[in-house]
């Protein structure tokens, strides 16, 4: 599928949970079935499906059953990057963060003379965003140079 046809709403199943952090980071809004309480088949087909959301799996018999779905082969991360690039997939980071890569919520920008927890950087020196639904604090730190990284070598 070209690019401007990739879908912006995805669902993943069990086993691609660090796939999701991915994905979220690159501004795809991103369900991942544990995180939704959907482990079982029918239950990620129902969230699909409730949702309009594309599925991307490992599980051959789930993506048959799905009427739109991604199948992948490989168990690494580097591989499943591949394979949804070589499918038309837009790989590469959001400008600014739009989804909690932890829960895919909606981030907002922290002001800058708001405080933030101690594990992030102050927000009058570097650009922080907080997810709305988790409260997770983030920012372009080495996390996003890694992944940065990573996309660049598809």
């Amino acid at each position: 599928m070209p690019d401007d046809e990739a879908p912006e709403r995805l669902v993943l199943d069990a086993m691609l949970g660090k796939l999701a952090t991915y994905l979220r980071m690159c501004g795809y809004d991103t369900a991942y079935g544990l995180d939704r309480d959907a482990e079982a088949d029918d239950d990620i087909l129902e969230l699909a499906d409730s949702e309009d959301r594309l599925l991307i799996t490992r599980d051959r018999d789930l993506a048959a059953r799905a009427p739109d779905s991604v199948l992948l082969s490989n168990r690494e991360i580097d591989g499943q990057l591949r394979e949804l690039a070589d499918a038309g997939f837009q790989l590469s980071l959001a400008p600014e963060p739009a989804h909690c890569g932890v829960c895919n919520g909606s981030v907002e920008q922290v002001d800058s003379v708001e405080p933030t927890p101690e594990y992030a950087p102050s927000a009058d020196e570097e650009a922080v965003w907080r997810c709305t639904d988790c409260e997770q604090h983030f920012w372009k730190g080495s996390h996003w140079e890694s992944v940065a990284a990573t996309l660049e070598t598809l």
